[in-house]
């Protein structure tokens, strides 16, 4: 039984075969391009801030270099001239946690530069000058390239009134003196009277949180002679203390609990005086002297 001849497949002579098309797959982007592909900026942005980072770094490198091989000062100021001048340059200050303190303060403490090349910039000196004013606590300076300065304010907190010849100046917790404020415009803060009593800010505000119960009462704190305390309440009488920080805050704890007691507040009196511990004048209007009485009593003058 003879084979079927095979068939042949008809080409012209000379034609090269036809190629198989190769099957391609297309390839998936990488988390490094989808993570770039999120971000809200365009592909040139990224370039060129690729471009700053990698000179503001190479230039910080060189001046490193130059510094360690004792290279003249000249040639490494030169080297970050170059380096701003490619667009590493200080064209922005951005100030935060501002309230109170003026920005055109911090503007002139971080711009007053002999050069606003960026890696010429001194950011210990721009710290320096700011906490030269009595609003800021504390103060960092960061660099954000390419031609930006960050500024992280610390802000001082009124914590009182402190009145002196007359004078009434905002002070914080530490006693710092902030700045003047006008009596029609005092804010709803204690008020301390005396020579350097704003040094005895911290010590005040102790006393007052030994009697917790007096403390809404009081209207001002006196300090007196550089050495002891008054205590002035709303109703208008005046608590004279002794001296020492153990000894004021114990006896102001007696009096609260006296007043707790006997009502001694509220009742027209002028004052009291406890400056002997162990004793309570108290100083009624009209009278002028009268004799002293034991704590666990009340004198009346």
């Amino acid at each position: 039984m003879s084979r079927a001849p095979a068939k042949r497949t008809a080409t012209r002579r000379g034609a090269k075969p036809r190629a198989r098309k190769a099957s391609r797959k297309q390839k998936k982007p990488g988390l490094l391009d989808q993570a770039l592909a999120a971000l809200p900026v365009s592909q040139t942005t990224l370039n060129r801030i690729a471009t700053w980072t990698i000179v503001g770094l190479a230039g910080l490198g060189t001046l490193g270099v130059a510094n360690y091989f004792g290279v003249p000062a000249a040639i490494g100021t030169a080297v970050a001239e170059t380096v701003g001048e490619a667009g590493l340059r200080v064209d922005e200050v951005v100030p935060q946690g501002l309230k109170r303190m003026n920005k055109m303060a911090v503007y002139d403490a971080a711009l007053d530069q002999s050069s606003r090349a960026m890696p010429l910039v001194d950011l210990e000196l721009i710290r320096e000058r700011l906490l030269k004013y009595p609003w800021i606590e504390d103060a960092r300076v960061s660099r954000r390239l390419p031609n930006k300065l960050v500024i992280d304010i610390v802000e001082r907190e009124p914590a009182a009134i402190w009145q002196n010849h007359g004078q009434l100046m905002l002070i914080d917790a530490k006693g710092v003196a902030l700045e003047p404020v006008k009596r029609e415009a005092m804010p709803d803060l204690p008020l301390i009277i005396g020579e350097d009593a704003n040094s005895q800010e911290p010590a005040r505000r102790a006393l007052l949180d030994s009697a917790p119960a007096l403390k809404p009462l009081v209207r001002a704190a006196s300090w007196i002679g550089n050495r002891r305390w008054d205590i002035i309440f709303d109703t208008g009488e005046r608590l004279q203390l002794p001296e020492g920080e153990e000894e004021a805050a114990a006896t102001l704890k007696k009096f609260a609990e006296l007043d707790g007691t006997q009502r001694l507040l509220g009742r027209g009196h002028i004052g009291f005086d406890m400056r002997d511990p162990g004793k309570l004048i108290v100083r009624k209007q009209g009278t002028v002297n009268a004799p002293q009485a034991a704590a666990s009593g009340v004198a009346g003058e």
